[in-house]
This record gives C-alpha cells, sequence and structure tokens, in this order.
C-alpha cells in the first residue's frame, strides 16, 4: 500500500528543462520510488485547488515564490483575520492554506539561489507552519527525497487515532480466531454461496475487523481500557468534555443511558416536550415523574424553543407544583432536566444562557444534540453546544453536571448507530465513573461491532485540529450558497417576466444586518463569508417575524444554516392560510421520484440537510428537481407522468388528475381540517397525566389494555407512546388521557386519520397507533377501565 501522497508546489516545469527543473524532476522520482505518489502544482491556485480535493497527501513541499495563478486561488473566507493577501507570494497563500486544511502536516519550503529572501527575511509565522527548508541544488535529490519521505511516514504513523491504529495493527498480525463471531474472520460465508456473494460485497477487511471482546489487546468498551480507553479519552479533549463515552445502537441508547443514571422512581424530571421518544422510554424504564416544558410554535407548525420564562427558576416551581402527578414524587425538587439542542428544524440554544435558567431547578442537565455533533468545530456555533457548559463559563457552585448525548454518525462522519455521550461533571453533582458505568452496561451491547467503534475513533480525529473548522465550514458555505440560490432564482424569474413567479422559498431572515457598514442587506446579497462567521446573521431576533415565534429572549436561539427547511405556498410563519398552495407531501413524493430522499417533511415545509458530504453538483440536482417541478406544476401536466408509482397504486383516487389539481385539492383539504392549528394545540395544550408511564406500561405487558378507535378513546388514559412523524415528536404519552372527542388531542389524531383516507399513499407515520386494514381507522392503546392504576 502507498504511503500517501506528497504536494510538489514548485514554480519551475519539471518536464521544462534546465539544472533546477531536472533536480526537481529527479526529487519527484526519489519520492515515487520510496512509495509516494507526487501531485506537481506549478501555481498557487492549482495548489490551493488541490489542497481542496487532496486528503490523502502525507507531506507538501512548496517554493515561496509561487507565483499565484491566472485565478483567485483561496476559498471563501480564506484571508479573513490572518493577515493574508494576494500581495504576498503564492507560496505564503499556500502555506495558509495547509495550515487551515491539515493538522501537523509536514512542509518543506523551497528555496531558490536567486531568491532576494533568506530563511530570516521570511516571515515569523512560516516558521511555525514549515518543518524545514530545502533549497534544491544545495543537496542530492536522494537525500532531499528521503527526508520527505521520512516525514511523510512519521505523520502517518501519527495520523490514526488510538483504537483505528491498534485495529489494523491487530488486522495486518494475520493470526487466528478462537473466538466469536462465528464467521471466522468471513471464512464461514465462503463455504456457502450465498455468504460467497455476501462476503465479495463487503470484502474480507470488514470480517477480519468484526472481532470478539475476547480480543484484550484492543480493550474493552465495558471497561473503557486498552485502545477503546485510549479513543474516548481522545475523543473527550476532542469534544471539550471531562469523559466521553463510545455508545453503539445510536442516540436512542445514548438518551436512555443518561436518563437511566440522572433519575430513578418517582423522582421528578423536567423533559424539553420537544424531545426523542427514546428520553421518554428511559422515564419509562427508571419510573420517573415527567413534568413537561413545552416550546413554542410557529405558523408552518415548527417547534421552536422553550421560551425563556419557561425556563426561569419561579416558572418552573409553579410548574412542577401544579403537575397532577408531583404529589407522590419522592422530592419536589427535580433530578434531571432534558433539553433538544438543536432540534429537528436547526434551532440551537445559547447553552450557557440555558444552564443558568434551569441551574437552581436540577443538578443535572442533558442536551439532546443527536443532529449537533459538530457544533465545536465551527466559531459559527461557539457558546451553543452542551460542552460549552464549563468553569470558564458557569461558577462551579452553581454549575448542573452537564450531559450531551449526539449521534455521531447523522452529520459526522461515522457507521450507522455510533454515537457518543460527552459529560462535564461539576462539584455539585459530580459522576463518579464506575456508577455510570452500570447505566452504560446495563444498555450496552456486549458483542460491539469493532468497526463501529474504529469510525466513532476516526470521527473524533477528523474534527481534532483545523481540519474539523474546514470540513464543517464547508458544508456551511455550502449550505449558504444554496440558500442564496433559491431566492436569487426567484428574482431571475420575476425579472424575465417569461413565467409564472417562483413559489419555493427558505425560512430564513429576509434581511441582514452588516455590522461592518451597520446597515440591512437582503438575504440573497449578503456576503458569504459574512454568513459563515457572524453567528448575529441567524439569531432569531424577538422582533421579526420571519420565524414565527413568540416569547424568544435576545440571543437565545439561533438558526443552524446547515439544516435548510424549503417552504412551499399555502400558509405564512403566521400560520395565516393562503388561498392556493402546495403541501410539501407533494413535493418530497416527487422528488423521491427522481431519486432525492429529503430528511423530513411537514405540511408545507421540507428540511433539507447539508452533511459534510455535500457537494455543489448535489444540491445543484435538487435546485434542477425544483425547478422542474416547477413546470410540471405550472403546466397542469398529468399526474401519471409526475408520479407514476402513485398512479399506478391509486388507479381510481387519482386518474385523470394533475399535479396542480391534486396540490390544490389537498391544500383546501387542510385549510378545511385547520391541521397547523390542530397540530398547534395538540402540542402546547398538554394532555391532562394521569399516572406515570411505567405503570402503563406494566399495563401494556400483562394484558390490561384494549385498542380502540378514536370515536370511542374519549376520557381513556393512553398506554402506549403515540408519536406522528412528521413532525416526529409524542403528541400523547403512556398515562395521558386522551381527553375529549373535540379536545386537542382527538381533533389532531381525527385530522391526520381524515387526510390519510382522502389521500392515499401520503399518509403520516405514526409510531403507537395501529391502523385497521378493512375500516383504516387509527386505533389506539387505552388502559382498560377495569384495570389497576395507582391512585
Amino acid at each position: 500500500m502507498a504511503n500517501g501522497s506528497v504536494l510538489l508546489a514548485l514554480r519551475e516545469d519539471p518536464l521544462g528543462g534546465g539544472v533546477g527543473a531536472e533536480q526537481l524532476a529527479r526529487i519527484g522520482k526519489g519520492l515515487e520510488e520510496l512509495g509516494l505518489e507526487v501531485r506537481w502544482a506549478r501555481t498557487a491556485e492549482a495548489a490551493c485547488a488541490a489542497l481542496r480535493t487532496e486528503a490523502g497527501l502525507s507531506a507538501a513541499m512548496v517554493a515561496w515564490e509561487l507565483p499565484h495563478g491566472s485565478g483567485r486561488p483561496f476559498a471563501d473566507g480564506d484571508h479573513k483575520g490572518d493577515g493574508g493577501g494576494d500581495t504576498e507570494p503564492g507560496g505564503a497563500a499556500v502555506l495558509r492554506q495547509i495550515s487551515r486544511r491539515f493538522k501537523d502536516l509536514p512542509v518543506f519550503v523551497v528555496m531558490t539561489e536567486d531568491s532576494d529572501h533568506g530563511v530570516d527575511r521570511l516571515p515569523l509565522w512560516v516558521a511555525e507552519t514549515a518543518v524545514g527548508y530545502v533549497w534544491p541544488l544545495e543537496d542530492t535529490p536522494s537525500f532531499i527525497a528521503g527526508r520527505v519521505a521520512r516525514a511523510a511516514r512519521t505523520y502517518g504513523d501519527a495520523l490514526l487515532p488510538p483504537f483505528f491504529k491498534a485495529l489494523r495493527r491487530f488486522d495486518d498480525a494475520h493470526e487466528y480466531s478462537w473466538h466469536t463471531p462465528a464467521h471466522s474472520g468471513g471464512v464461514a460465508f465462503l463455504k456457502s454461496p450465498v455468504g460467497r456473494a455476501f462476503f465479495d460485497y463487503y470484502g474480507e477487511r470488514l470480517f477480519r475487523s468484526d472481532l470478539s471482546i475476547s480480543v484484550g489487546e484492543l480493550g474493552s468498551l465495558f471497561e473503557h481500557n486498552g485502545p477503546i480507553g485510549d479513543a474516548e479519552a481522545n475523543a473527550a479533549r476532542i469534544f471539550g468534555a471531562d469523559r466521553t463515552y463510545f455508545v453503539l445502537h445510536g442516540d436512542s441508547t445514548a438518551d436512555r443511558m443518561v436518563g437511566h443514571y440522572c433519575v430513578t422512581t418517582d423522582e421528578i424530571a423536567l423533559v424539553d416536550r420537544n424531545c426523542h421518544k427514546s428520553v421518554l422510554h428511559g422515564l419509562v424504564i427508571s419510573g420517573a415523574r415527567p413534568v413537561y416544558l413545552v416550546p413554542t410554535r410557529n405558523g408552518y407548525g415548527l417547534a421552536g424553543p422553550l421560551p425563556a420564562r419557561e425556563t426561569a427558576p419561579g416558572a418552573v416551581a409553579n410548574r412542577i407544583a401544579a403537575h397532577p402527578l408531583t404529589p407522590g414524587a419522592t422530592s419536589p425538587q427535580a433530578q434531571y432536566a432534558v433539553i433538544t439542542n438543536s432540534t429537528y428544524d436547526g434551532l440551537c440554544y445559547d447553552t450557557v444562557q440555558t444552564a443558568r435558567a434551569l441551574a437552581p431547578s436540577t443538578p443535572h442537565l442533558h442536551f439532546d444534540e443527536a443532529w449537533f455533533a459538530y457544533a465545536r468545530f465551527h466559531p459559527l456555533y461557539a457558546g451553543r453546544y452542551g460542552m460549552a457548559v464549563d468553569a470558564d463559563t458557569f461558577p462551579e457552585a452553581e454549575r448542573p453536571t452537564v450531559f450531551s448525548t449526539q449521534s455521531t454518525h447523522k452529520l459526522l462522519a461515522a457507521l450507522s448507530q455510533s454515537a457518543m455521550v460527552h459529560v462535564k461533571s461539576s462539584p455539585r453533582a459530580p459522576v463518579e465513573h464506575d456508577r455510570f458505568n452500570e447505566a452504560f452496561m446495563m444498555h450496552g451491547t456486549t458483542s460491539p461491532l469493532y468497526p463501529a467503534i474504529a469510525s466513532l475513533d476516526v470521527a473524533a480525529a477528523m474534527m481534532d485540529g483545523p481540519q474539523g473548522e474546514w470540513l464543517i465550514n464547508e458544508a456551511v458555505t455550502e449550505a449558504i450558497r444554496f440558500r442564496q440560490t433559491v431566492v436569487r432564482t426567484g428574482r431571475r424569474i420575476a425579472a424575465a417576466g417569461d413565467r409564472p413567479p417562483w413559489f419555493f422559498g427558505v425560512w430564513q431572515p429576509e434581511h441582514i444586518a452588516d455590522p461592518a457598514t451597520a446597515s440591512r442587506v437582503p438575504f440573497a446579497d449578503a456576503a458569504p463569508d459574512l454568513l459563515a462567521t457572524e453567528p448575529a446573521c441567524w439569531e432569531l431576533d424577538p422582533e421579526a417575524d420571519w420565524h414565527g415565534f413568540a416569547g424568544l429572549s435576545r440571543g437565545q436561539c439561533m438558526l443552524d444554516p446547515i439544516k435548510v427547511t424549503l417552504t412551499c405556498p399555502g400558509v405564512t410563519a403566521a400560520g395565516e392560510s393562503e388561498p392556493w398552495g402546495i403541501p410539501a407531501r407533494v413535493l418530497t413524493a416527487y422528488l423521491a421520484e427522481r431519486g432525492i430522499v429529503v430528511e423530513k417533511t411537514d405540511t408545507y415545509t421540507t428540511l433539507i440537510l447539508f452533511s459534510m458530504g455535500i457537494t455543489k453538483g448535489k444540491w445543484g440536482t435538487l435546485m434542477d428537481a425544483l425547478m422542474d417541478f416547477k413546470a410540471l406544476h405550472d403546466a397542469e401536466t398529468p399526474l401519471h407522468q409526475v408520479l407514476p408509482q402513485l398512479t399506478e397504486l391509486h388507479p381510481k383516487r387519482y386518474a385523470g388528475t394533475t399535479l396542480r389539481a391534486l396540490c390544490q385539492d389537498m391544500h383546501e383539504h387542510l385549510t378545511r381540517a385547520d391541521l397547523i392549528d390542530a397540530l398547534d394545540s395538540a402540542f402546547q395544550d398538554l394532555p391532562e397525566p394521569v399516572v406515570a408511564p411505567r405503570h402503563c406500561y406494566q399495563q401494556l405487558i400483562r394484558g390490561g389494555t384494549e385498542r380502540l378507535p378514536l370515536s370511542e378513546a374519549a376520557g381513556r388514559v393512553a398506554a402506549a407512546m403515540v408519536t406522528v412523524t412528521p413532525p416526529g415528536i409524542p403528541v400523547l404519552m403512556p398515562g395521558e388521557a386522551l381527553g375529549a372527542s373535540d379536545g386537542p388531542v382527538l381533533r389532531y389524531l381525527g385530522a391526520l386519520e381524515a387526510f390519510d383516507r382522502a389521500f392515499p399513499g401520503f399518509h403520516s407515520e405514526a409510531h403507537g397507533v395501529v391502523i385497521d386494514p378493512e375500516s383504516g381507522d387509527y386505533l389506539i392503546e387505552c388502559v382498560r377501565q377495569d384495570a389497576s392504576l395507582p391512585g
């Protein structure tokens, strides 16, 4: 296997003749003979392009007097605050780009005999970037190549994080295994035709690295020792935690671990109602008594942050005191609070401000950051992630212990089900490792997949140093370009005047305050550098109307630019219905036909995630699909040409329908049903809690429940959680009353049931609801009236 590649950013053409060029060609040949691939660049522009695309570099040789080239070689924001500029030699630009892109890449600065700059005349920062200097004509090519190759090997050895390095070393040893798993490095698969097909598809290396916990030299996920322990400690350093735990089976397992550790039977937990169902599953397991904090919602039906008044100590105390389940609690003091950060739609809190508000009410604060693992690695998110709550931002005597659970695989580069728990312990509620590890072992697996552990190790290492910011900045920048392109497309169509207006939008501020000029500029005209570096551009101003949320405090909440919510016509952020509309479910059904799968679809919005894997080609394809959808809508194209699978499955319902007619029909139905208002009421006016969730689960298992249609469920007590996607938040918890037939919960579920009947193929995904295959009725698991429940 090659040892990597070397960038030679040199002024001379190695094929151009002359003594200097011939010497450089010999150096390049010497590097290739030592197992390194050589990448040549004759200008700073070409070198910077290589740095953006070639992540496998293991060394670089850069001529200080490298010419700039015909174009600008710098990515957006390259010069911000670094003192650089196009007046510097091209070599300076390349060195600055290397320092932003790579951590500890060995760089040799190439000097020429006739250079006006000796080493003593180079800027001081160059010495901090370079590992050495090269005068090509003063040493032999083989010696210079050897120096560079040795530095490249040293860099490569240090590049791998602890567990991945140990796993590779073990794999390279080619030892027989006498332990589980039974496929024994994949050999068992080779004894069966279908097994052989499976082996050939994934390759031998996956199976050789799928090992048992019996391999002591790789460490233990339960003992947190050896290379696994070293990898967790390395991740803790990178993510700013006191301690980090690698978790398999996803953030859902991580949430249950933390909840199970922090709160126990009949203790009070403060729970963001906009939380993942795994948090609530943890309450069922622990026997805790949940007291919910209710986030605001806007006219699109999107969940916002908790209003500041909800988290104030007096408000929390009043809510606990008024809660029907707290009289049976062991203490009126909450032992645990959990907040979703960032929300599904990209709203992230000022976590220090939030922690200060909740600290008087609880000793344990948990930020569920399933979709926010990257926040520490870009200055745009400073102070908006859980591990930012530390001794530097909070008095030690008052600070709660903070947990952050992250679904690492969602928006960092890790295998599915890979997650982490980060802990910032406080003297007020110190976390003793051995005790937390009991909760860890209770929920963890004794058969971990080692490639998944390695992916966590690598995901952390990818964020270490300047490369982490570079990777996240690329996603931020591409998201900004897409956001601006959507708005500019509307302008171009309006200016052309030859077709109906553009109807897609993006949920974002319409204008941005430019700190340099103290003026407000349209979002589409704002400098990308400004949008990528200035958090104030994304903060939810309490006085602004674009976001549609009430009760916010200044600086409390920010919109994450990489979570892009596309808006469709039909309703405004304030909840005002429009005469015509395009429900987002129709759009996403069309996108799915084009092979474009979005993250989440609400009534008139759809969520697009810009991860580190985004490219201009990827979002350009999405823009093309949006343009095509508009053309098909404007042309009243028959539906069977737009959504052929839908019309084939439901020919009677959609025969003779056009795309535009379906959109309008669905919009009018949603308007009559007032679905968004029903959703808002269901999530704002919470059901009355009758009994703790744990007791209802016991009835569910022991036959104390029955399934009832919505028409018979009024006044009954739910025995199972009901979670509707979208929006993916529990609308009903075990132990809560369904209320009156025209009350918030049954009205909302009834509206969904009616929608499913009216528009087959566009149904909501409702966990906890069983659909009768004959009638289409929603069936809800309810506690039997003769069941025994605590008083």
